[in-house]
């Protein structure tokens, strides 16, 4: 009877509530030797409900994962174009870790591949072949309770430089542009449980390099350029509503003459003011080239850059009041100092 028990019971000996409470209280980079207890807590952790639970207890922890260069392996001949990785921070610990390779990119991601994160686990997809630069349909999703990736279905179609977001376990693309450099104004989103692909209605006109963030049940699609403007960003945005399925243009939202891609922050006011769209790049003369931001929420975000071309990439942490907000400057450990791609905040 007790061996019986000792599979049947969450933690033999205590309540069933307060032995949830007592696995609730782990923190993820233990869930993975933990799962191997029994069957039980495995079904448990992995589950999509235990993980809504950690998050509506504040169990859950934000992190940033930064598409990264990775350091350069010591060689004779120099190297034309960096490898990339996935580098992880938690800004809580101050802690910096590298993701585990995608097995079949062993040697470096796709390049300009993008990233988003929806239900605690990370999302990878598109960009182009580190040998060839052709561009990929490859869809990865990372499990950080497994530790393990899982390749997906393909993107429907071939794009590159679109614009990402994800929420409720779906992951919103749209915009970019096609093989032939063919801006695009369509929509496409993946319901990652079913790994299922299904077109939306499109944007009312195209947007290549265009930005993607979501905010609350909206997936903003700021700027970007048509086919025979190329490189004339515009300032308005397109915003998808996921309950209604419906799409609406918004003015006059991207002030500066400059690429959004990685650089769009969204403050959320009260009152009427409603959203305000920011650029990273403008916070602070020491980001102004190459600015990457990633909320962490709790209005603090991680902005990368550096302060004019060839200069060494800084990091800082930074509460957002608006287009005030100080830049407060950390250390990184040099395996983690390389330029920054792109990044995304997921929350574990």
């Amino acid at each position: 009877m007790d061996e019986y028990l000792d599979y049947t019971e969450l933690i033999p000996g205590l309540p069933e509530e307060i032995a949830l409470e007592c696995l609730t209280r782990l923190h993820y980079s233990a869930h993975r030797v933990s799962s191997q207890v029994c069957k039980r807590w495995r079904d448990l952790l992995q589950s999509k409900d235990f993980y809504y639970h950690r998050k509506q207890t504040g169990f859950t922890h934000k992190a940033a994962c930064l598409v990264q260069a990775l350091p350069a392996e010591s060689q004779s001949k120099p190297v034309a174009q960096p490898r990339y990785g996935i580098s992880l921070f938690d800004p809580v610990s101050g802690s910096w870790d590298q993701v585990d390779p995608v097995p079949k990119y062993p040697d470096g991601l796709p390049l300009f591949c993008q990233v988003a994160s929806t239900e605690g686990k990370l999302v990878l997809m598109g960009g182009w072949n580190p040998s060839s630069w052709d561009p990929v349909k490859d869809v990865f999703v990372y499990d950080f309770t497994t530790q393990t990736w899982t390749q997906c279905a393909d993107m429907p179609s071939t794009r590159s430089f679109f614009a990402v977001g994800a929420a409720e376990g779906k992951v919103f693309v749209a915009g970019g542009h096609d093989e032939s450099k063919n801006a695009l104004n369509s929509c496409w989103v993946l319901d990652v449980k079913k790994n299922e692909w299904s077109e939306l209605g499109g944007m009312s006109e195209e947007r290549d390099e265009c930005e993607g963030v979501v905010v609350g049940s909206e997936f903003w699609v700021v700027s970007g350029y048509g086919t025979e403007t190329q490189g004339v960003f515009k300032s308005s945005a397109e915003v998808y509503e996921i309950g209604s399925g419906e799409w609406r243009r918004v003015e006059d939202v991207w002030r500066v003459s400059r690429c959004p891609r990685s650089c769009v922050g969204i403050i959320e006011r009260r009152g009427k003011e409603g959203i305000s769209v920011i650029c990273w790049g403008e916070l602070d003369s020491g980001v102004q080239v190459g600015a990457c931001g990633v909320d962490l929420g709790e209005r603090a975000s991680l902005v990368t850059g550096s302060a004019y071309q060839g200069a060494p990439h800084g990091f800082f942490l930074v509460e957002e009041e608006g287009q005030k907000g100080k830049l407060v400057k950390i250390s990184v450990p040099d395996e983690f100092s390389g330029f920054v791609q792109s990044g995304c905040c997921v929350e574990i």
